[in-house]
């Protein structure tokens, strides 16, 4: 036999083997099967299949021996997601159906009972840990509804495809996102005023039918609503007009930044969600934060809430674009160059105003002692990673792609654990940058913010676009030394100006800044008059 035929063979053995060697295993995990009578899964529509799953309970070993005992049924599948499609590794949307092939719910690995489920496949996320690890976190810092998840291990079609998350798909439910049903006789008073869900995102995948702002964002660029419940298909002409005339006089007094009883923003949100979905985005620094798989919901009744959050496999560090790399820099001030898809205008113009980000920072500053406090965070990823325990050999025995490039990787670790620790690291000095870089002075009053400074000086508007002016009062006759340094230490400007007794006004441009946090420092000779954080927009 030539030699080229015996390496051949070996090749294929090889290969043969370390695939039937997944197929005998005893996991932590859930071991889903999945079977669609081998046909391929599309896109759209979903295709009739079937799912056993064998799971002991909570704590217990599962073996590839077991029986399916926790569920077996019908189901109707396809394949999810948008970018993440061109992935190998795909991932899934399902419907529960009975044997008449009506939709079903069940409580699956001990959820809430509900038919509609997402098969969700880890693959450019190489520490697999990024959608569970940030849901996680969500859960623990508020009490609105964040998806509930579970890691699996998955067949499709007797093929062993790695790990998985079941993950609730967000819907209106009374133990998903529990707003007021809203019916298609819902269409005037009390009752047309909710519950609505919409969703900021692009108009592939499931979106499509929806509304543009009016107002305009970067690049003259305007965000996109979309009905996300009731559906396009079901919403009626009331309600589509009663919604969007919501989000209008909510846009327009955030960018008017009216805050009286009135008209003021706060009568269109709820300010406590909102904090702490920018809490989540800007710790995770979430490439498409804001501005993608972004979510709203209202009750009757009630006002706009942000989420539920969504859609974190590309945070962390896990992106080579947008410096979603670096530990450094908020997301919602980030220059996302000629994207069309660009963070909506009013996020923008809450992270600049004082009555916005004085809370938010109290609210950032008193979770860090506990829930956002660094061992607690590293705790939950050590936690995670002890838990999937040999699945993870398992999932990169079939798709072996450590060592290797997957859009939009910045860091590529040659070992599972490269990956986890690098993610931790990330971890540790975000939280160490945010400390300075999250927006606002708790405890100040947003009426007179000069009141308790040490430095009767102040910079504005802060955030800035390219002009920024400067008020300070004075004694006396100074010259004061201006210095922007930033985030990285280095001097950007190093101004001089001259100060005469009493109220003193000055005005810069600066058109070629590049966008983000720096940090100004003013003084006198030796002495410091003041210092503080300027961000460009």
């Amino acid at each position: 036999m030539k030699l080229r035929t015996i390496l051949f063979i070996a090749l294929f053995l090889s290969a043969f083997l370390s695939r039937s060697q997944n197929k005998s295993f005893t996991t932590k995990l859930p071991i889903v099967y999945l079977n669609t009578y081998g046909h391929e899964i599309p896109d759209n529509p979903k295709i009739d299949a079937r799912m056993e799953i064998a799971w002991k309970g909570k704590g217990a070993d599962n073996s590839t021996s077991d029986p399916t005992g926790h569920f077996k049924g019908n189901i109707a599948i396809e394949v999810r997601g948008s970018s993440s499609q061109m992935f190998p590794k795909k991932s899934y949307g399902l419907e529960l159906r009975d044997d008449a092939g009506q939709d079903m719910d069940f409580p699956l690995l001990d959820l809430p009972a509900e038919e509609d489920w997402i098969l969700y496949a880890p693959y450019t996320d190489k520490s697999l840990l990024r959608n569970v690890l940030t849901f996680t976190i969500a859960d623990q810092i508020s009490d609105t509804y964040v998806p509930r998840c579970r890691f699996v291990e998955l067949f499709l079609n007797e093929e062993y495809e790695g790990i998985y998350v079941l993950m609730e798909k967000i819907k209106r439910d009374s133990a998903r996102v529990d707003i007021a049903k809203l019916k298609t006789d819902d269409i005037s008073g009390e009752d047309l005023t909710g519950g609505y869900i919409i969703k900021i995102d692009k108009q592939t995948g499931s979106g499509g039918d929806g509304w543009w702002s009016q107002y305009t964002n970067v690049n003259n660029s305007r965000s996109f609503y979309q009905y996300d419940y009731p559906e396009a298909d079901e919403i009626q002409p009331s309600q589509r007009t009663y919604i969007q005339d919501y989000v209008y006089d909510f846009e327009t007094a955030i960018k008017n930044l009216w805050h009286d009883d009135e008209k003021g923003y706060q009568n269109y949100m709820n300010m406590e969600s909102f904090y702490d979905y920018f809490i989540v985005n800007e710790l995770s620094k979430n490439v498409d934060g804001y501005r993608l798989s972004a979510f709203l919901n209202k009750d009757k009744n009630g006002k706009l809430n942000a989420g539920p959050i969504w859609d974190y496999n590309l945070a962390f560090g896990n992106a080579d674009y947008f410096n979603g790399w670096l530990t450094y820099g908020l997301i919602v001030y980030q220059d996302i160059g000629d994207d069309y898809w660009q963070v909506p205008f009013w996020w923008k113009k809450l992270a600049g105003d004082t009555y916005f980000v004085n809370p938010l920072k109290c609210r950032w500053d008193m979770l860090r002692e506990n829930i956002l406090a660094e061992e607690n965070i590293i705790g939950i990823v050590d936690s995670l990673t002890t838990y999937l325990g040999s699945a993870v050999d398992r999932n990169f025995e079939r798709w072996p792609i450590l060592s290797e490039y997957v859009w939009p990787n910045y860091y590529i670790g040659n070992t599972y654990q490269n990956e986890v620790n690098w993610l931790k690291d990330w971890i540790k000095a975000r939280l160490g940058r945010l400390d300075y870089e999250m927006p606002g002075n708790c405890g100040e009053d947003p009426e007179n913010p000069d009141i308790g400074k040490e430095t009767p000086l102040v910079f504005f508007p802060n955030p800035f676009r390219s002009e920024l002016h400067l008020k300070i009062h004075s004694d006396r006759n100074l010259i004061i030394r201006i210095q922007i340094i930033s985030v990285n230490g280095s001097l950007v400007r190093d101004l001089t100006v001259s100060a005469t007794s009493g109220e003193n006004s000055y005005d810069f441009s600066f058109p070629t800044l590049n966008s983000g946090v720096y940090f100004y420092r003013l003084t006198q000779g030796d002495n410091e008059l003041g210092s503080g954080k300027l961000v460009k927009f």
